[in-house]
């Protein structure tokens, strides 16, 4: 990318790479014999729909709102999973639909029949909490103690209920094969009698395949051998993998201020609006051109976000020389989650998003404006 083209701030997509991701994913999908999809929860970027659409058959949902941009934009009906359905919603909810799974036997009682008088054939399944994760942060870990995410097995009915054709799990986060090999391991010991009973197991996601190291041959043949042995139709819906380090968020510094010999540059960005995963996880996102701290190091900066919270930036970098305003700070790896994340808290502008192409031009996507500050409230 040629970063002086870039208006800053911006999360500007890289057309190339995003297509590298989708080839990788579809090669597993191929060879696997199985059902990839889009998790709309980590990627909803919808101006990259017509290439996505090129590798992915279709998409996963979690409210009526995704599974509707997933009819408009990715043109097929959603896999749609929500820990609770309205009933203000619910009708409408099924025109976008060919598969809906619900969190309880309790929803599932009240929405059924409703599901069989659509206009089309819609396949209803069962969330099931596998109990057992190796994610270690509790956000993001569904087989936590107590989670209300699935049907534990001490809980789940003896018999299947009539009218479910599958069962979803989904337990990791950025995960490998070998954690999926340990969650089936479990699922078998837990629901091992319903699986030969169903027509589909969807894997949810948090299988970060386009990570590098990744053992796609593992995970391809682990797949066809689940696949074989109950004779079902595999859905694997990964978030981060799609948009996994496709892409940037381009800042710039405006200000450096400095209390007790710490020096922060303050950003057009913000850390709790734009980037709220590197606060709730946490992790330190990873910065162009910048180095973690060392005994040697001269050249420390935190990086304050924009906003008035006061814990809206990061702890020390080592930058290697002097900052000062007008400077770009590119954080890298800024398209998953991130942006799907984001918030105008405080009334901070949102950055623009852009793509740049595979022909190594910006395209501006989409700018924001007071409007759409305004619009949200009332």
């Amino acid at each position: 990318m040629d970063y002086s083209k870039i208006p800053s701030p911006a999360f500007v997509l890289d057309e190339k790479l995003l297509r590298k991701n989708l080839e990788l994913i579809n090669r597993v999908q191929t060879e696997a014999g199985i059902e990839i999809i889009l998790a709309f929860k980590g990627f909803a970027m919808w101006s990259t729909f017509p290439l996505v659409r090129k590798y992915l058959r279709g998409a996963t949902a979690s409210s009526l709102y995704e599974a509707r941009l997933c009819f408009e934009e990715m043109k097929t009906r959603a896999h749609v999973y929500s820990p609770v359905y309205f009933e203000n919603e619910f009708d409408e909810l099924l025109q976008y639909t060919n598969h809906i799974v619900f969190n309880s036997v309790n929803q599932f009682e009240k929405y059924f029949e409703r599901t069989q008088k659509a206009d089309h054939k819609i396949s209803c399944g069962l969330r099931v909490n596998p109990e057992f994760s190796d994610v270690e942060t509790d956000l993001y870990n569904p087989s936590a103690a107590g989670s209300r995410l699935g049907i534990g097995s001490r809980e789940f009915p003896e018999t299947l209920p009539e009218g479910v054709e599958g069962l979803h799990f989904h337990v990791l986060c950025e995960s490998d094969s070998y954690s999926l090999e340990k969650v089936l391991q479990n699922l078998e010991e837990k629901f091992g009698k319903h699986l030969h009973q169903v027509k589909w197991i969807n894997m949810g996601g948090g299988h970060l395949m386009t990570r590098e190291g990744y053992d796609h041959n593992h995970l391809i043949q682990l797949l066809q051998k689940f696949k074989q042995k109950y004779n079902v139709q595999v859905i694997l819906e990964p978030g981060s993998a799609i948009a996994w380090d496709t892409g940037v968020l381009v800042s710039t510094v405006q200000d450096v201020v400095e209390h007790r010999g710490i020096k922060t540059a303050i950003l057009d960005v913000s850390f709790t609006a734009h980037m709220p995963d590197t606060l709730e996880m946490p992790y330190r996102p990873k910065i162009a051109g910048a180095a973690e701290p060392t005994t040697n190091s001269k050249h420390l900066y935190r990086l304050g976000g924009v906003s008035c919270l006061a814990g809206d930036f990061m702890e020390a970098y080592d930058f290697g020389k002097e900052l000062k305003p007008g400077d770009q700070i590119i954080f890298k790896d800024m398209i998953h989650y991130t942006m799907v994340k984001t918030t105008m808290f405080n009334g901070v502008n949102h950055p623009a998003i852009a793509i740049w192409t595979e022909d190594n031009e910006l395209k501006i996507v989409r700018k924001f404006h007071y409007n759409d500050f305004k619009g949200r409230l009332s």
